[in-house]
C-alpha cells in the first residue's frame, strides 16, 4: 500500500533529483544566514489572543473575559447514573494522566491559606458501559466558572453520555490550562467558558506500519499517547507485510520466523497491552492481515504458502492450507483484537505467480478461473473467515474497483488511491473510510499542512444518507523511511490538521479560520506537543519532519 509502488522510477529519479538539490539549497541558505536569522528571531512573540487556542475545534463554544486560578489540589468529583462514577477507571486514570499535564511547573502543593478558583472537577457520566466500539459517543459539555460559595459547580463541569466523551472533555480542558511564569500558578483564560462539542466522523483513524520497521512498544504506546491529545480514535495497525511479520500467532508459530530478528517481535502479550492501553485513551486498534498480496514474509516459517521458491507472492491460492492458516491467524488475533473492523487487505496484488507457477495454473484451469477471478475468490474467503468471528472486513480499494458487486455487503471500503472512490462506494451501498494519498499519506513528505488540513473526505457526495455512509478517515504513517527515530516527527503535526478536519464541524471551522488563523493556532497546538514531550517536527517547512532552520521561537517554526 505504500506510495513508493505508486510511482515509476522515472517519477521517483525526478523526485529525488529535486529532493538533493532542495536540501542543497536549504543548507547553503542556513550557511550564509545564519546571523540574519538570528537577528530576526530576537524579539517576544506575542499570540493572538483573539483566537481560540483549542485544537480540535469544538462544535460550539462561548468564553468570556475572566481570568481564573487553579488550585494544584484539584480533586475529581465523578459520578454516574447508577452512583458507580460509570467506568469510573478511565475517568479516574485520565484525571490523573491530565494533572501531571497540566501543573508540570511549579509547586504541587498550594500554599496553606491560598484561595484558588478551580478547586474540582465535577465529571457526569449517564452511562456505565465502558465499552468501546465504532461510533461511541463522544460527546461532552464543559462548563468553566469561578468559584464561590453560591456554585454547586465547583469550578470545572464535564458531562458525558460515555466515558469516553468524558476523556475528550478532559482533553479540552486541559488545552484551557495555561501556567503563567510570572506568578507560577495554572490559570484559565477567557472564561467562563461553555463548550458543547461531538465528533464529525465516528472513524478517526492514524496508520502505523511496523513491517518496513519495527517500531518498540514504548514508541508505539507514545504515539497513541499523542493521538489522544488530537482526539483521534483508530489506530490501525499495519502490523505485517511481504518485508516482516513480527507477530506471535500460536497456532502456526512459525510465523514469526518472519521478523526480521527475534528481538524485533512482539508477543501476544504485548498486542494486548498496547490494545488496553488504547482502550484507556479512547481508542481502538484495527489489526490488519493484507492477502493475498503483501504477504511474502509468511513463507519464512511456512513455504508451503508460497506458490513456489523462486514465485512468493501472492500467498499460493490452491491451497486449502493457505487458507487454514489464515483462519488460525484470525482465530488467534480475535482474542486479542475486540474492536468490530478487521482491515483484510487485498490491494497491489500482482497475478503472475498463479499464471506461471505449474500447479497454481493448472489449479486455475480446472476451476475455469483466470487470475482476477482467483483474486476475488481470495478475497471473498478471507471475508468469510473474518465475518465467521464476528468481524466487520475492510479492504483497501482495489477490491471495490475490481469486483465491488461481488464484496461482502458488510465490507468498508478503503480508499487510498483515486479521489472519487468513496463516492462511488457509498452510491453503491458500501460504507468507506477515506485516506487520500495525495493528501492523507503522511510518507509523501512534500504533502504541505494547508493540504492536508483542507481534504474534504466527504467531497463529491451531496446527499445526506451517504455522506452518512463514509465513516471518517486515517492519516497513513507508511514505514519505508520511518522508525522509531523519525516516526513521531513525519505524524506530528500534519496528522493534527486531518484530526481537525475529522473532528469539527466543517462550517464552525470555516466561519473561524481563515488559512493564516489555522496556521496559527495548529503552530501552537504543535508547540502544546512538544512541551508534552511530543517530538512534533515544524508546521511550515516544506520537507515534513525537517529541523528548523535557525534560532527562534516554538510559535514562529
Amino acid at each position: 500500500m505504500p506510495s513508493i509502488s505508486t510511482l515509476n522510477s522515472s517519477q521517483f529519479l525526478l523526485k529525488t533529483t529535486f529532493f538533493f538539490f532542495f536540501f542543497f539549497s536549504i543548507s547553503i541558505f542556513s550557511l550564509v544566514n545564519a546571523r540574519s536569522i538570528k537577528s530576526t528571531h530576537h524579539h517576544s512573540i506575542e499570540l493572538d489572543e483573539s483566537l481560540t487556542y483549542l485544537w480540535p475545534l469544538p462544535a460550539q463554544f462561548t468564553s468570556g473575559n475572566d481570568t481564573l486560578t487553579v488550585d494544584p489540589n484539584l480533586t475529581l468529583d465523578l459520578t454516574g447514573n447508577s452512583g458507580s462514577g460509570g467506568g469510573s477507571v478511565v475517568v479516574e486514570e485520565a484525571f490523573e494522566r491530565y494533572k501531571k499535564i497540566i501543573f508540570k511547573h511549579g509547586s504541587k502543593l498550594a500554599k496553606s491559606g491560598e484561595y484558588f478558583d478551580v478547586n474540582r472537577v465535577s465529571v457526569i457520566v449517564h452511562s456505565d458501559n465502558d465499552e468501546l466500539q465504532l461510533g461511541v459517543d463522544e460527546s461532552y459539555s464543559l462548563l468553566v466558572t469561578k468559584s464561590n460559595e453560591r456554585s454547586i459547580i465547583g469550578g470545572v463541569s464535564i458531562e458525558a453520555n460515555s466515558v469516553y466523551g468524558a476523556l475528550r472533555g478532559l482533553e479540552t480542558l486541559s488545552q484551557l490550562c495555561k501556567f503563567d511564569y510570572g506568578v507560577k500558578t495554572v490559570q484559565i483564560h477567557k472564561a467562563p467558558w461553555f463548550i458543547q462539542d461531538k465528533p464529525r466522523f465516528a472513524y478517526r483513524g492514524l496508520l502505523l506500519d511496523t513491517s518496513r520497521h519495527y517500531l518498540p512498544i514504548e514508541i508505539i504506546k507514545q504515539i497513541i499517547e499523542s493521538m489522544s491529545y488530537a482526539k483521534l480514535n483508530v489506530l490501525h495497525w499495519h502490523i505485517i507485510d511481504e518485508e516482516s511479520f513480527p507477530l506471535e500467532v500460536p497456532s502456526y508459530p512459525n510465523l514469526w520466523k518472519g521478523a526480521y530478528i527475534k528481538s524485533e517481535r512482539y508477543t501476544v502479550e504485548d498486542a494486548i497491552e498496547i490494545v488496553d492501553f488504547a482502550k484507556m485513551r479512547g481508542i481502538n486498534v484495527m489489526a490488519e492481515v493484507d492477502v493475498p498480496g503483501h504477504a511474502e514474509s509468511w513463507g519464512a516459517g511456512y513455504p508451503d504458502l508460497w506458490p513456489s521458491p523462486s514465485c512468493k507472492e501472492p500467498l499460493d491460492v490452491s491451497k486449502n492450507y493457505t487458507f487454514d492458516v489464515i483462519a488460525g491467524i484470525l482465530a488467534d488475533m480475535r482474542k486479542i483484537f475486540p474492536f468490530e473492523l478487521f482491515h483484510l487487505g487485498g490491494d497491489e496484488v500482482n497475478t503472475t505467480c498463479w499464471t506461471t507457477t505449474p500447479h497454481v495454473k493448472q489449479w486455475l484451469q480446472d476451476h475455469n478461473m483466470t487470475a482476477k477471478d482467483a483474486y476475488q475468490y481470495f478475497v471473498l474467503k478471507a471475508q468469510e473467515i473474518a465475518i465467521s468471528h464476528n468481524w466487520t472486513p475492510v479492504n483497501w480499494e482495489e477490491t471495490f474497483n475490481n469486483f465491488p458487486s461481488k464484496l461482502n455487503p458488510r465490507t468498508v471500503v478503503h480508499n487510498w488511491l483515486r479521489g472519487d472512490v468513496c463516492a462511488k462506494a457509498v452510491a453503491s451501498g458500501f460504507r468507506c473510510i477515506w485516506s487520500n494519498q495525495g493528501y492523507w499519506y503522511l510518507d509523501h513528505l512534500d504533502a504541505p499542512w494547508e493540504e492536508v488540513y483542507y481534504a474534504e473526505p466527504l467531497e463529491g457526495i451531496k446527499s445526506i444518507s451517504e455522506q452518512n455512509l463514509v465513516l471518517g478517515g486515517e492519516v497513513c504513517m507508511w514505514g519505508e523511511t520511518a522508525d522509531a527515530s523519525n516516526v513521531q516527527q513525519t505524524i506530528w503535526p500534519r496528522a493534527a490538521a486531518a484530526a481537525e478536519r475529522l473532528w469539527s464541524d466543517k462550517e464552525t471551522t470555516s466561519s473561524r479560520n481563515t488559512t493564516s488563523t489555522a496556521l496559527q493556532r495548529l503552530e501552537y497546538f504543535r508547540c502544546l506537543l512538544t512541551r508534552r514531550g511530543v517530538p512534533a517536527a515544524p508546521v511550515t517547512n516544506f520537507y515534513a519532519r525537517r529541523p528548523p532552520l535557525g534560532p527562534g521561537s516554538c510559535y514562529e517554526q
